[in-house]
């Protein structure tokens, strides 16, 4: 598979993963620490490149249309092409847009052009003089990865989900001596978790889709799965099938526990949803679609796989339903028997509207028996045939993408349908070491190499970098592999910019990633510059927060105890992290001093800023793993005096914690109920969009899912808001408690946590609304006092 490809780009670019890159050693000359001319723009490195760069748009054309023509993206993966793929005919100007929006002052230098793929790799080149670029591509999406290539490797900018560094691009954008041309390993891009609508922002609106749309993109990424608006498709399916209005919005949950809904995991809560707010999230969704077509990407979008309101029997006599029973405390929807005609008949009339609203797509995501789903009497691989069926029926040569998890997808699936239209998306190679053989594991059928490093939006730093480095690599290019793809799925974006650009990576390099390179580079286009203390404090925190691997059985990094629910023994605040830190929190520490003595012309960036407070966090809620041992030493010893000053360390470190996450907009938790609330039509809807927003974080649901389900704090988040409101209210309860409990020599009583973040949930005090203090300055105090 691309054996041409790699041959041709072998021959051109001859470069390693993502050292040196043809045609811009000069941009890696002398000067270059400084920047190309600090924020204001100049000659520096980057001019250096530009002036000394040959103006030959057109050499290595030939070579790049040999790219785009050889090998079989498509066909290598063993999937056609289908209806809804591709951009639309002339949508070079969809890139241009995308620039015009991201660079105003610069995007007149570049001019896109779009090569067809002619059945072979997306590839990119970028050719030019000083301040006149040219990029051509294979779609708009891939053109804008190449310019975002182009952009980090010669001009040192980037853009990313947490903060961009444009500040120190030239006047005129840099040039290059030799074309840079790459083409994509994989024909699969696929980015997003099915829960990345509720943990990353249910509520979040056009203004956040479109720049999120447009960094996927920059980084690279082709297929975008796209929960939002699916509420719609099922009211007006079943509208069809018997059920009125206000029934079927009393069955729809809240936008903030919609993605469960969708995986069959629960029905209702959060409810109902207005006729309005449905409108609304089918307009948001059809801009979403619509963006991503321009771009040539693929909206990815739910398929239907038998989910079914109550009482679907009483409205269809003759239909045949098979309860779920229940998920994390909640009843689940019942599964209508895909083998019948009732399943057959509603499943056209969802695809059908489905593709009224927002049009025919190439791929749809469904999850068959997700988490625990219970096929009764249904054969496994019936039901798959039957659900394949429906698809083809609507969409012939669609792809039916599916998730690797827990024990899914189960090998009954597999063997039942056409593997070469399925696409497993592997949520686990960096989770558990076990897993060894895909091609074994799931017969062949074609997979995209996973991960889910972040799981409920924790706003924890770290990756299994060294997994990704060693594994995609080898699995790719043996012999007979199935991988076909990369799927980048965190349970919510924006967070850990560094995995983002990594992982994203992958897909775009020729051999193995040298992580020690990859990590030098990264602050260079991170911060502008080369800076020697923003290279020794990302090494740091590769060979720590980046450096865990799946050895330990974890795939994500561990919470903060600040956010737990207290208790002396307490190891993690949601109930499926790891139950200690994956690395040496004194070494990590040892970044935060080098990121502050980054020179002062690097500091102002969004980039740096993002950066500085990521660490800064993490260094204090790193704390609370030493501390709170110390604490139960102290109590378990009767000394009160200690415990009172131990305690009172924890609270302050609590409120640097506040402090340092109020600096930053993205860190309020009043951004994410302003979000909430902004959905609203009315005063009563405005409060019930925030207690779903807000519910999600906290409780997640009622008692029974937050105690019995164990879902509390599933979510939880360094926020301010959350800090100094719930997780401190909290704290300073138990060890009141404890300390009354030593004082009159009696246990402490048990206290109702849910009791109490019910009362905080509806009675909060007001949350800060603007951004508080100077990061710099709070990182100071921070590092002084570690």
């Amino acid at each position: 598979m691309y054996m041409a490809r790699r041959r041709l780009l072998g021959a051109l670019a001859g470069a390693a993963a993502l050292g040196t890159v043809p045609g811009v050693a000069a941009a890696a000359g002398p000067g270059s620490a400084g920047g190309p001319g600090g924020p204001d723009g100049g000659s520096g490195a980057a001019g250096s490149a530009a002036s000394s760069a040959s103006s030959s748009a057109s050499s290595g054309s030939s070579a790049f249309d040999d790219v785009v023509s050889a090998g079989d993206g498509s066909a290598a993966a063993g999937l056609p092409d289908a209806e809804g793929a591709g951009a639309a005919p002339g949508a070079a100007g969809a890139a241009a847009a995308a620039l015009a929006r991201l660079l105003p002052r610069h995007h007149r230098q570049v001019t896109f052009r779009t090569v067809p793929r002619k059945g072979g790799a997306d590839a990119f080149r970028v050719s030019g003089r000083e301040g006149a670029l040219e990029v051509s591509g294979t779609t708009p999406a891939v053109q804008l990865t190449g310019f975002h290539w182009y952009l980090r490797h010669v001009a040192h900018a980037h853009f990313s989900w947490n903060g961009a560094q444009t500040a120190a691009l030239p006047a005129r954008l840099p040039g290059v001596r030799t074309p840079v041309v790459r083409a994509a390993n994989v024909p699969h891009r696929f980015v997003l978790n099915d829960t990345s609508d509720g943990y990353t922002g249910p509520y979040n609106g056009w203004d956040y889709w479109q720049h999120e749309i447009d960094v996927l993109a920059l980084h690279g990424f082709n297929e975008v799965l796209v929960y939002a608006g699916a509420d719609a498709v099922y009211h007006r399916t079943f509208r069809e099938h018997g059920y009125g209005d206000a029934e079927l919005r009393a069955w729809l949950p809240g936008p903030a526990h919609q993605p469960w809904w969708l995986l069959q995991n629960m029905e209702g809560y959060g409810g109902p949803l207005s006729a309005g707010l449905l409108e609304r999230r089918t307009a948001l969704a059809k801009k979403i679609v619509g963006r991503l077509r321009e771009l040539g990407m693929t909206p990815v979008l739910p398929g239907y796989y038998g989910t079914v309101p109550p009482g679907f029997a009483q409205h269809n006599p003759g239909a045949r339903t098979v309860p779920q029973g229940t998920w994390g405390g909640f009843r689940r929807p019942d599964w209508l028997d895909p083998r019948t005609a009732h399943f057959r008949r509603v499943a056209a009339t969802f695809y059908r509207v489905q593709k009224e609203l927002y049009g025919a797509t190439s791929m749809y995501k469904m999850d068959l028996l997700h988490e625990g789903g219970k096929p009764g009497d249904v054969p496994v691989a019936d039901a798959a045939r039957a659900v394949e069926k429906a698809l083809r029926a609507a969409h012939p040569r669609a792809t039916w993408a599916i998730l690797g998890w827990q024990e899914n997808p189960r090998r009954a699936i597999l063997d039942a349908v056409d593997r070469r239209r399925m696409l497993v998306l592997d949520g686990v190679p960096d989770h558990y070491p076990k897993v060894t053989d895909r091609e074994d594991d799931w017969g062949g059928t074609p997979y995209a190499f996973g991960s889910i490093w972040n799981f409920g939006g924790h706003t924890a730093m770290g990756a299994n970098t060294r997994d990704w480095a060693a594994l995609y690599e080898n699995w790719r290019t043996k012999p007979g592999s199935a991988l076909r793809g990369i799927a980048l799925m965190p349970e919510a974006a924006d967070n850990n910019p560094a995995a983002l650009a990594l992982f994203s990576d992958l897909a775009w390099t020729d051999g193995r990633i040298d992580l020690e390179d990859w990590f030098r580079q990264w602050p260079r286009y991170r911060y502008g510059a080369a800076d020697p203390h923003a290279v020794r404090a990302w090494d740091v925190l590769r060979r720590t927060a980046y450096g865990t691997t799946r050895e330990d059985g974890w795939s994500e990094a561990a919470d903060g105890l600040f956010g737990a629910r207290p208790d002396l023994a307490v190891t993690h605040a949601a109930n499926w992290s790891p139950r200690q830190l994956r690395y040496d929190p004194d070494a990590f520490e040892a970044a935060l001093p080098e990121l502050l003595a980054v020179a002062p012309s690097l500091r102002g960036t969004p980039a740096y800023r993002y950066d500085l407070l990521d660490v800064t966090r993490q260094s204090i809620s790193n704390r609370s793993r030493v501390l709170l041992p110390r604490i139960r030493t102290a109590y378990e010893a009767g000394d009160r005096a200690r415990l009172r000053d131990l305690t009172r360390q924890w609270l302050d470190w609590m409120t640097l914690l506040e402090e340092t996450v109020a600096t930053d907009e993205r860190h309020l938790l009043s951004h994410w109920t302003a979000a909430a609330r902004a959905w609203g039509s009315s005063e009563a809807e405005r409060d019930r969009l925030e207690q779903d927003a807000l519910t999600l974080l906290t409780t997640w649901g009622p008692r029974p899912s937050a105690d019995a389900g164990k879902l509390h704090d599933y979510a939880n988040r360094e926020w301010s808001g959350l800090v100094g409101g719930l997780y401190r209210k909290r704290w300073t309860a138990y060890f009141t408690e404890l300390d009354a409990a030593l004082t009159t020599r009696r246990k402490p009583k048990p206290i109702d946590w849910y009791a109490l973040e019910e009362d905080w949930l509806h009675h909060h005090p007001t949350l800060r609304t603007k951004p508080s203090g100077d990061v710099v300055k709070v990182a100071r105090r921070v590092a002084r006092k570690l």
